[in-house]
């Protein structure tokens, strides 16, 4: 079953919009978010994303009003596992058209879509987070910023050391290529990873010097030996002098850093956190499980400041529960609570079977049931669960599950974990 997204069930028409129409499109979304004009390479950037099949607006009478898109990853999932998943973006309202229900019609119409499209989930990243949770999805994932000052950086004895590994500076579209083999390297093993291709690479290391004022341009450190890249490091810095005591106080802003092992990790780490002329580090959108964490010499210097990052729909609960991997067996029934996706709500029966042959944990099952349930909850609590981030027993003890099986919450708990926690790079 489907949302009916038929005229009469929402205030004003939705359509998608045509590549003529994107400078209308983004209007809505300039003036929702207080943004400035894009400049033409901007606005060159962002059409070469846009999937204007995916792109839908409200119309009152000829104008946009609110608008949301949708792009076509491929999202890892817990066992090296990946799947198609709509990317949506673009969400926004005219402040002149709020309380007049265009965002709730758009988002029922965009879930509808993508159904339809047959992808199991839909992600983003929320611009406030009292918003997506009445349309099903779940906070899965958080992410971690560090600040670190001269002198904190020191890493641990016990941190790793690689033979043959060497540091280079290079600039960051030059390094593409090496960027992109390590991103790959690590793709399959971290949920959360989206698949990247040359326009969202092209995004990455997109710097123009009017977006960046009193900051340096992009810089990008490569941590390789023999056989290749095998991590790689984005940043800038603000070039600071306090003119009164002719002391250095510049600040650098680690971007992105991606490594495919430990040691490539903790070199790149050694090196930006111990840079000369330098007073602050910070160390963006990092997973709550960052190697660094546990190769400082000193990991409370890093200051740790939580944030929610994606956040998770399960658009098709059987196929998306089917086609990820677990850490434990498990033989559950869930009873899904869900007023927009009918399909989805009703009674789940989860069983995992045995170990897949690739060693990416246990296979399962997951089909229409009619016995007794063993725990209740909404589509929404779900979400938070699949990519392995967010324990169901932290929903239980918060009141968002109900336990109707003594044990079942510690069963589904630790079959749904696993044992890297998810993060997102990619910010769409």
């Amino acid at each position: 079953m489907t949302i009916s997204a038929n005229s009469g069930d929402h205030p004003y028409p939705i359509r998608p919009v045509s590549a003529e129409e994107f400078d209308a499109f983004h209007a809505v979304d300039l003036h929702a978010f207080h943004g400035s004009p894009l400049s033409q390479e901007e606005r060159q950037l962002a059409v070469s994303r846009m999937e204007f099949d995916r792109s839908l607006a409200a119309f009152d009478g000829a104008t946009p009003v609110g608008t949301a898109g949708a792009y076509s990853f491929q999202l890892t999932v817990p066992g090296r596992q990946t799947l198609p998943a709509a990317g949506v973006t673009w969400v926004a309202v005219l402040p002149s058209h709020r309380r007049r229900g265009v965002l709730r019609s758009m988002m029922r119409r965009q879930l509808a879509d993508v159904r339809e499209r047959g992808e199991p989930l839909a992600v983003l990243w929320a611009s406030e987070s009292v918003i997506y949770s009445r349309y099903g999805y779940g906070r899965a994932m958080w992410h971690a910023d560090f600040t670190l000052y001269r002198g904190e950086g020191t890493l641990a004895t016990t941190a790793p050391a690689g033979d043959g590994l060497r540091l280079r500076i290079t600039d960051p579209v030059a390094a593409l290529p090496e960027l992109a083999k390590v991103y790959e390297a690590v793709l399959p093993s971290r949920p959360g990873f989206i698949g990247r291709n040359e326009t969202w690479w092209r995004g990455t290391v997109y710097d123009p010097p009017d977006r960046r004022p009193g900051t340096s341009p992009l810089h990008c450190l490569l941590a390789e030996d023999d056989s290749g890249p095998r991590g790689y490091a984005l940043y800038s810095a603000v070039h600071r002098w306090d003119t009164e005591t002719t002391l250095p106080d510049n600040a650098l802003t680690v971007r992105e850093m991606v490594s495919a092992d430990a040691a490539a990790s903790a070199a790149l780490a050694a090196d930006l956190l111990s840079r000369d002329l330098t007073t602050e580090f910070r160390v963006r959108g990092r997973p709550v499980d960052d190697p660094l964490l546990y190769q400082l010499a000193d990991p409370r210097r890093a200051r740790v400041r939580l944030k929610d990052a994606l956040w998770v729909r399960i658009i098709d609960v059987p196929g998306a529960l089917a086609r990820r991997r677990y850490s434990a067996p498990a033989d559950a029934v869930l009873e899904v609570r869900d007023d927009l996706l009918p399909s989805n709500a009703g009674r789940w029966r989860l069983t995992t079977a045995g170990l897949a042959g690739d060693g990416g944990g246990l296979e399962a099952t997951c089909v229409p049931a009619s016995d007794a349930p063993d725990v209740v909850l909404d589509v929404s609590g779900l979400g938070a669960v699949y990519l392995g981030g967010t324990p169901l027993g932290a929903l239980a003890g918060a009141g968002l599950v109900i336990e109707v099986r003594s044990g079942a919450v510690r069963e589904l708990s630790a079959a749904l974990s696993w044992d890297l926690a998810p993060w997102c790079p990619v910010n769409f």
